[in-house]
């Protein structure tokens, strides 16, 4: 069994089918496993020692972890369906979401991602800027709030834990953005029990310090004669009741255009599906209508035979026990196709289901 990512999607499928009595290689092409676990989350939030202690537990059980494998380009495709008998895709999603607005090109104005993958191999000790893009030699350059008037643009989790890392390199200000409206502190008649309450949500990041605003639009990153960002130019937004099963509108407030200083804009805007390029183009697999890789309904199997697909790869960008939940009932799926039936848990079938 190959998994190719160590994310919390691919260690979940790897730890239930080394369970079920299969060989698990587990193919990661950073230095280290965890995926958005260590590279995406901040210490502060989730030490890496967890992390650490889980990858050694399945090691022990078993589990073999191959790092700086990027299958693809140093590990080859064919060889992996040679040798395996199935494969699992957990890449993750991977392709952020960006905002082409006048500006972006200038220096300053980076994706979340890279600003957090960053520091955190930083706190762990590791040489962040080891890894040069030979193919366009270009060196990825240190990313530092220290000093400056950092704009967070986006309101999830990424953003908040911008937010919080921002803080501790001691910035200047930290803001965050959000197109939407702000959200109700309390349900609404429009948000019954028991569904998902769009909520206001206060992280620890925001109360170490963090100025917020909602129905706001960046129209321009400004830049100095050096082609440093210095500034943003920001709009305020209208939003209009939609009818019912109608997308929301918004339009700008008139006379609400200004300036706001800016050294360091990170845009965490979501993502938007995996790296299509490389891998899933040369297996071939199918992408749904939102770019992600298309697996049969309940069964998490793809069009190609003998590969599979979990996590943020198949349902988009999501929450991390969305992921081990996919890791999981994938893992079922594969041993399924490699057995015939499976005693793998899911949330079909489990011993507790059996003795009901």
């Amino acid at each position: 069994m190959a998994v190719i990512g160590s994310g919390p999607a691919g260690l979940a499928a790897a730890a239930q089918l080394n369970y079920a009595g299969h060989l698990v290689t587990v193919f990661e092409r950073d230095e280290q496993p965890g995926g958005l676990l260590r590279y995406g989350i901040p210490d502060f939030k989730l030490e890496k020692w967890v992390i650490d202690r889980r990858v050694a537990l399945m090691q022990e059980e078993g589990v073999t972890f191959k790092c700086h494998s990027n299958v693809g380009k140093n590990v080859k495709i064919s060889d992996l369906m040679r040798q395996f008998d199935a494969v699992v895709l957990s890449g993750g999603s991977t392709v952020p979401r960006d905002l082409p607005v006048p500006g972006r090109e200038l220096k300053g104005v980076h994706f979340a991602m890279d600003f957090l993958k960053q520091n955190n191999k930083r706190v762990a000790g590791k040489d962040f800027l080891a890894n040069a893009d030979i193919e366009s030699n270009i060196l990825p350059e240190e990313l530092l709030a220290t000093g400056k008037n950092v704009v967070v643009i986006g309101g999830g989790d990424t953003g908040s834990d911008c937010v919080g890392t921002s803080n501790r390199h001691k910035a200047e200000s930290v803001t965050q953005f959000e197109l939407l409206p702000m959200p109700p502190k309390d349900r609404t008649d429009i948000m019954p029990w028991p569904t998902y309450p769009m909520l206001l949500k206060t992280t620890t990041s925001h109360e170490e310090g963090a100025q917020r605003h909602w129905s706001i639009a960046t129209k321009q990153f400004i830049g100095d004669d050096a082609g440093n960002l210095k500034a943003l130019k920001v709009v305020d937004l209208e939003w209009t009741t939609p009818a019912p099963g109608q997308p929301a509108k918004f339009t700008e407030v008139p006379g609400s255009e200004r300036d706001i200083p800016c050294e360091l804009a990170l845009l965490a805007m979501g993502f938007v599906h995996p790296q299509q390029a490389g891998l899933l183009e040369e297996l071939g697999v199918d992408f749904d209508n939102r770019g992600n890789v298309k697996a049969e309904e309940g069964k998490y199997a793809t069009n190609v035979a003998k590969v599979f697909t979990a996590g943020d790869m198949r349902r988009g960008q999501s929450l991390v026990v969305w992921a081990i939940s996919e890791g999981r009932e994938c893992a079922r799926k594969v041993d399924e196709y490699l057995m015939g039936s499976s005693t793998l848990e899911s949330k079909e079938s489990s011993i507790l289901m059996s003795f009901q």
